[in-house]
């Protein structure tokens, strides 16, 4: 997914509860999706810059020389100023984008 197109807020707002408990009917399991979708994401933002600034990286010997890379400088930036995984994740979850499932909830139904 391409996270530099989302609708998510930028920072922080007051979230209504009628919304996190729409899909599960608990607030508590809705958290601990919404925290597993935004480790997710995170993980693959994380992945994503650093591969961008491995093309930048410089490899030498001499500890002494520091460069400044103005590009990695502006990519670093650019990603602090993407909406928090967790905002993400929420927007996603507001969307019906994200696919959750409970087992032992399942189990039960089987019995």
């Amino acid at each position: 997914m391409d996270y530099k197109k989302t609708k998510a807020a930028p920072s922080t707002i007051s979230r209504d509860l009628d919304v996190l408990t729409r899909e599960t009917g608990n607030i508590y399991e809705t958290v601990m999706v919404l925290a597993k979708r935004a480790n997710q994401i995170s993980s693959e933002l994380k992945e994503e810059l650093n591969q961008k600034l491995q093309e930048f990286a410089s490899y030498t010997d001499n500890l002494e020389e520091i460069f400044e890379n103005r590009e990695q400088i502006e990519i670093s930036k650019f990603y602090e100023r993407l909406p928090k995984p967790t905002l993400i994740a929420f927007e996603e979850l507001k969307s019906g984008d994200i696919y959750h499932r409970n087992p032992s909830r399942e189990n039960k139904q089987r019995i």
